[in-house]
């Protein structure tokens, strides 16, 4: 292409770029207007013109300035510029027509493909290339064409690694698994770069960072400059972010908040912080926070994720789900708000509402096992154990080192009986959780040490059976329901004088509770039997002694192991509060004879139904608009 000489075209050129420097973008689309006139509307001056009115908001404006020209068929810039302003304009079905006319529509226009870019500024074929690519996947992901959106992501970062864009694409939007996430970062062509040390690195710091909990990230392994590891927020995020997942809360707390006092509207940390504060109850500085993101950002979904959250803490599920929902109207990728809004439902035991939130949330989030782990849970709860199975191992292929995954997977060979092969899912999830090495074990895995319990309980291994609930029981000291597990166990084994102790300390904690009201009766009466007439329960068969002693002695055996073989202590079920996970305790006192691990999320009941009652819930209503503050 021949260079214009004009002395005055030059200086056109030149007061352009100054004002779009000072972004003052009136003046510098004045300036454009005449150099694109005096260099009788070269396409590089056309396409500048088109971009200050792509950044005064003009786009239909420079769509028609480009299309008069007939630089959109001639012209790479000129073309990303035209699908650039059409993403922008929301007009995403022109957009889709145009990128579909070509004879590939995941590749770029034959015809422009020798374009020369040396006359813009730091600019290349490949970056040029790039940017086509990731607006072709922004205009496909718009169309739900999830498919053909990875492959235009994936082909900008072959293109340019440094197409962030793309790559946040990938990795936020969960287009792809964490296996997935490995194979695209090692398949990139970093030979083309060999000057940059950081770029590699960094990106795997940002991977999926919940399919494996763990406290040391990828950075501690290669040769990142020490000034970003200990200044950069996004490697502070990368590192609040694993602490949640590893349940270490106050940690991630005090991380999230150094980071928002620097930048209080971090796009990556605020769903984390949020997080934080619904799992560490604090209701005041969560109100607070989504006052000021509904006042300063009402067109984010993470303003009105904050505001459902709030309410979910409170225990206003109903305005929980108008905000939740609106969240996802906004941005229908965003993870949190779609599995924040399925647990809202089934913490009320709405299953299938619940259920129907999971699986359009397992449709846009491909990449993401926790819509699967949900949807398992869920039907588990409505006793439909074989679809709970099938999902539960769809989930694990993609996170196969979940210990959440495991345990549920373990809870479910529980309730059909397979004693042996939910001892090894459990024993595998804590395996995994000691690789953690985390100084204090969190109390949310307290739960799966109960289940280690209940295992042995049912394997007849009581001495193994003590030991876990005993562990169970350091990790959190008030917790009624293990101390009743302990005192049953003692009760089994025929240790009554300690199951008498154990009884006593769990009813002092729980008046109400009435198993081990009932148990105590049941051990107290076996106390005063002289001699001990409580029979090896696996002995029934065996005679029993016909005096009246006998026959309530009998009558008692039977009761407890009636008692063991009915599952009256249930698997206690505890799923993590992620990112991807909200759910909270039942602020409400279950009144059932069940026994009830308070301090986890949810507890299996094997009798439980589904709510014929529930309606299916319509995931394309549209939420209020109107409400930009609440009470």
């Amino acid at each position: 292409m021949k260079q214009s000489s004009n002395p005055q075209l030059e200086k056109t050129r030149k007061l352009v770029r100054t004002h779009l420097d000072l972004q003052l973008y009136s003046a510098a689309l004045f300036w454009a207007d005449k150099a694109a006139t005096l260099s009788h509307f070269e396409p590089r001056d056309v396409y500048q013109l088109a971009s200050c009115m792509f950044l005064l908001k003009q786009y239909q404006r420079a769509v028609v300035l480009i299309r008069n020209k007939g630089l959109d068929k001639t012209d790479m810039l000129c073309y990303y510029m035209v699908l650039r302003c059409l993403v922008e304009a929301k007009d995403f079905t022109e957009a889709g027509n145009i990128i579909n006319s070509e004879i590939n529509p995941t590749s770029c226009n034959v015809s422009l493909q020798q374009q020369d870019v040396k006359s813009h500024d730091s600019l290349t074929y490949f970056n040029v290339q790039s940017a086509l690519f990731c607006i072709k996947g922004k205009i496909y992901e718009a169309l739900d064409n999830r498919n053909f959106a990875t492959d235009c992501y994936r082909e900008a970062l072959r293109n340019d690694v440094h197409c962030y864009d793309a790559f946040q694409a990938l990795i936020q939007h969960q287009m792809l698994t964490s296996f997935e996430e490995q194979m695209l970062i090692q398949s990139l062509p970093w030979s083309n770069y060999p000057n940059d040390c950081i770029t590699k690195p960094l990106y795997e710091v940002l991977l999926k960072k919940y399919q494996e909990p763990k406290l040391t990230g990828p950075f501690s392994q290669f040769d990142i400059p020490v000034e970003l590891m200990m200044d950069n927020l996004d490697i502070q995020e990368a590192e609040a972010e694993r602490h949640y997942y590893a349940c270490a809360y106050k940690d991630c707390f005090q991380i999230t908040q150094s980071v928002l006092k620097q930048d209080p509207y971090h796009p990556e940390c605020l769903p984390i912080h949020i997080a934080c504060l619904v799992e560490l109850e604090k209701s005041n500085e969560l109100f607070y926070l989504a006052h000021k993101l509904v006042d300063l950002q009402p067109d984010q979904a993470i303003a009105w994720f904050a505001v459902g959250c709030y309410y979910y803490l409170i225990g206003k599920r109903d305005q929980s789900r108008r905000y939740l929902g609106k969240a996802t109207n906004l941005d229908n990728t965003f993870g949190p708000a779609w599995l924040a809004y399925g647990h809202s439902f089934a913490v009320e035991n709405e299953h299938d509402q619940a259920m129907a939130a999971y699986f359009k949330a397992s449709q846009l989030l491909k990449g993401c096992h926790l819509p699967l782990l949900y949807i398992g849970l869920e039907c588990s709860l409505t006793n439909n154990i074989m679809m709970a199975q099938k999902y539960l191992k769809e989930a694990l292929e993609m996170a196969p080192n979940d210990p959440f995954v495991l345990h549920e997977l373990g809870v479910i060979a529980f309730q059909s009986h397979r004693y042996k092969e939910a001892e090894s899912r459990f024993l595998e999830a804590l395996e995994r959780i000691k690789q953690i090495k985390q100084p204090i074990i969190s109390n949310k895995w307290e739960s799966l040490y109960n289940n280690l319990g209940h295992v042995y309980r049912k394997l007849q291994q009581y001495d193994k059976a003590l030991e876990y609930h005993k562990q169970a029981l350091v990790i959190s000291p008030m917790n009624t329901s293990t101390l009743t597990c302990i005192g049953f166990v003692q009760s089994l084994s025929k240790n009554y004088a300690d199951a008498v102790d154990t009884f006593h300390k769990a009813l002092g904690q729980k008046r109400e509770d009435t198993f081990s009201s009932t148990m105590l009766t049941c051990v107290l009466e076996m106390c005063i039997e002289e001699p001990p007439l409580f029979n090896d329960y696996l002995d029934e068969e065996s005679a029993v002694v016909e005096s009246g002693e006998g026959k309530k002695s009998k009558k008692l055996d039977r009761t407890l192991k009636m008692n063991d073989d009915n599952d009256v202590i249930l698997p206690f079920r505890n799923s993590k509060l992620r990112l991807w996970n909200r759910r909270l305790r039942k602020k409400t006192e279950d009144s059932s004879t069940t026994m009830e691990d308070d301090s986890t999320a949810m507890v299996i009941d094997s009798s439980s139904t589904a709510d014929n009652s529930s309606f299916n819930m319509d995931l394309s209503t549209n939420m209020s608009e109107n409400s930009n503050s609440f009470k």
